[in-house]
């Protein structure tokens, strides 16, 4: 046993903060804690040392939230955020409702199982979405809107355009695609209200691992290629459930790449009750997700970086522009990600193996500090212009690609429309590992960078928020919501009446899933 750093994590019985220790044995990262009621914790953190350490050399620490809270008590009972944090929102987070057309069995977040409906009205949404975007140093540009299941809403369309109305550059829907799929000018509309990305949960390419909505990805897929819309594929990954899938759904990414823009793996949080030997079943962390999609030979664990990687980008545009610029300070463990090319000639090709990342991202902290210290911003520009093609293997750059035209427009124009030309030629990999109370870190919920807006105008990092929902999530919703039969008389329909009711034998006329989900020809 080598121990890496002290920390605090929680108790998963009594929530009780204990110091915890993280260490390595026989090449994986534990994380270990001793509550004196009810004994010993150890689970897994980390599957590859090797990986925790070249993933920590990126490590930085973000501008966090000036006009936050002030501390009264310890992390993380005081999230509202307060200054104590170090990341800014990156991506923010608000809960439209929390009913479903769904009732999966390991889901209790929606209304039935919680004996309520919360719902806030259009003037709270709002109120929340100002909040975001008076947060400072670095207002909120991003958010999702989530549930529940937030098509159910009659308003959704209007929500998304008051986001718009706001300020806000990125919109995503987080959705299982059920309305999608069988509302094609739904599609339609989202987009032009403001949508930027469906956020799309597809957890297999089978019936069995994919229950929630495999039957209607067919549709999904066709109505938002239709509409222009984007998706972010999101698999939740359990080990011995879907995890023998994992290379597949990156297969499936590519083949419909040009409406596909990403896939973010997501290891299973281990939220509830659960024996030792259930967490050891389902546990899967970043590194062992990784291995197997490197299996496809179609990308290899060094193509991977953790997300504070752009650290040195944004405060070079930063000292160039002098305005504050995003930065994705999440902890060095949350996530990981790259980016895939693809040529004329259909060759996929990740970034890195055509990019010097580490290269370059040096060479931009040079060119940072000789601004700092007063040389010319026009001169350090020309400088960058003339220097950034070095950086790049043009022999295994993808065909018809020119990388470097790309990056000094992102960098120098560093606007939406600059960064959405990368994302639009590319397919975004990404894997962030949300936490629960067996692995549980505080130094990694002090540098969460996806937050939850509160209708009581807090706003809560994800890991807490979901995490502890005794002092987050469920308390503060349950404080704004009505009672199902209240729901049910204003709305003058049952809740049930919302429920999903699938005809395969419907769908099964209509599309070929054989064919559709058919990866075989996908490789190299």
């Amino acid at each position: 046993m080598k121990k890496i750093a002290e920390t605090q994590s929680l108790c998963p019985e009594c929530l009780r903060i204990l110091p915890a220790v993280i260490f390595e044995r026989k090449g994986k990262v534990y994380i270990r804690k001793t509550c004196p009621k009810h004994g010993k914790f150890e689970d897994l953190y980390y599957a590859s040392y090797e990986m925790y350490l070249r993933a920590m050399k990126f490590a930085r620490d973000g501008k966090g939230v000036k006009n936050g809270i002030k501390p009264k008590y310890p992390c993380p009972k005081n999230c509202g955020i307060c200054t104590r944090h170090k990341s800014h929102t990156a991506l923010a987070n608000i809960v439209v409702t929390n009913r479903c057309d769904l009732q999966c069995f390991y889901c209790f977040f929606y209304a039935k199982a919680m004996g309520y409906v919360y719902e806030p009205d259009l003037k709270t949404i709002r109120k929340m979405l100002r909040k975001l975007r008076a947060m400072k140093p670095i207002p909120a540009k991003a958010v999702q809107f989530t549930g529940g299941e937030p098509t159910l809403r009659d308003d959704i369309i209007r929500i998304i355009e008051i986001a718009k109305e706001e300020g806000f550059d990125h919109v995503q829907l987080n959705t299982n695609g059920i309305r999608l799929a069988l509302d094609p000018e739904f599609a339609i509309k989202v987009r032009k209200a403001g949508v930027n990305t469906v956020y799309l949960s597809f957890d297999g390419l089978s019936p069995k691992t994919n229950f929630k909505n495999y039957w209607e990805i067919p549709l999904v897929i066709e109505n938002c290629r239709k509409a222009g819309l984007g998706i972010v594929l999101v698999p939740t990954v359990v080990k011995t459930f879907n995890d023998h899938e994992v290379g597949n759904i990156l297969k499936f990414g590519i083949k419909y790449m040009d409406i596909v823009r990403g896939i973010n793996y997501q290891p299973v949080s281990l939220v509830g009750k659960l024996t030792k030997a259930e967490v050891k079943k389902y546990r899967i962390t970043i590194p062992e997700v990784i291995e197997k999609l490197a299996e496809t030979g179609i990308v290899e664990p060094e193509d991977f970086y953790p997300v504070p990687t752009p650290h040195a980008l944004s405060r070079f545009i930063e000292v160039f522009t002098g305005k504050p610029q995003y930065y994705l300070s999440s902890h060095f463990a949350c996530g990981m990600a790259t980016y895939l090319f693809k040529g004329k000639d259909g060759k996929i090709i990740p970034l890195p193996r055509f990019l010097d990342v580490e290269g370059l991202l040096e060479y931009l902290e040079e060119k940072t500090e000789e601004i700092e210290k007063g040389k010319s911003k026009i001169l350090v520009a020309l400088k960058v212009l003339w220097k950034l093609r070095s950086f790049i293997d043009k022999k295994s750059q993808p065909k018809g690609l020119d990388f470097a035209k790309m990056l000094f427009k992102a960098i120098i124009k560093h606007d939406y429309r600059s960064l959405g030309d990368i994302h639009h030629k590319a397919l975004f990999i990404g894997l962030m590992h949300f936490m629960d109370l067996y692995n549980y870190d505080i130094a990694r919920v002090q540098r969460c960078t996806i937050h939850y807006a509160q209708p009581d105008g807090k706003i809560v990092p994800f890991c807490a928020f979901n995490v502890i929902p005794q002092w987050y999530r469920d308390k503060i919703q349950k404080k704004y919501s009505m009672s199902i039969k209240e729901w049910e008389r204003k709305k003058k329909r049952k809740l049930k009446e919302d429920f999903y009711k699938r005809d395969i034998k419907k769908l099964e006329k209509m599309i070929d899933y054989k064919s559709f989900y058919d990866v075989s020809k996908i490789s190299v």
